[in-house]
């Protein structure tokens, strides 16, 4: 691999997944489909290297109906008026061998904030069948939904809320090498 190489996401083989606590009981989790970015890699200068990726709200999915159509709604996400959730990394830092911790501005519901994504990777390259070649990685980070304005909730009876604050995003992220 060369110093400086260009990677775009391959949406068909790419998640975004994130969980959050419901009932205080156990979590629900849910995905999002159709990521779109780019990744500018520099294997000799780590901390040159960017990443901006965006993501369409409309596609969330916890595999229940109703549900999805209440995150979509103006009371969590409001993909009407906020259609994509977007990230662009500020700083890219090698923790081990296979570990980098990306900082960047994740915005979600009109609100940007910086995150910290733990990053796995990103693997050596490899070909595929069709002559691309192709790298992954996996990023974790916990956000508090309040930070973004998500704050819609309800109290239970025997207390407790009904949607915990902290939510854990995963990504696992194919790129192609830029031709």
């Amino acid at each position: 691999m060369t110093p400086s190489t260009t990677w775009t996401i391959d949406p068909a083989h790419s998640a975004a997944e994130f969980k959050v606590k419901h009932m205080m009981i156990s979590n629900v989790k849910g995905k999002f489909t159709g990521i779109e970015g780019r990744l500018a890699l520099n294997s000799a200068d780590i901390a040159a290297s960017t990443i901006h990726a965006t993501i369409p709200v409309a596609t969330l999915s916890t595999g229940d109906e109703q549900r999805d159509a209440h995150l979509k709604s103006a009371d969590f996400l409001d993909a009407a008026q906020f259609p994509a959730l977007a990230f662009q990394s500020t700083l890219v830092e090698r923790k081990g061998d296979d570990e980098l911790a990306v900082t960047g501005n994740l915005t979600m519901h009109g609100v940007t904030r910086p995150v910290v994504f733990a990053v796995e990777g990103p693997s050596a390259p490899g070909k595929d069948p069709w002559g691309n070649t192709r790298i992954g990685l996996s990023a974790t980070a916990k956000i508090n939904r309040k930070d973004f304005g998500l704050t819609w909730n309800a109290a239970l009876e025997t207390g407790g809320v009904l949607v915990g604050e902290d939510v854990t995003i995963t990504l696992d992220i194919q790129f192609i090498q830029a031709q």
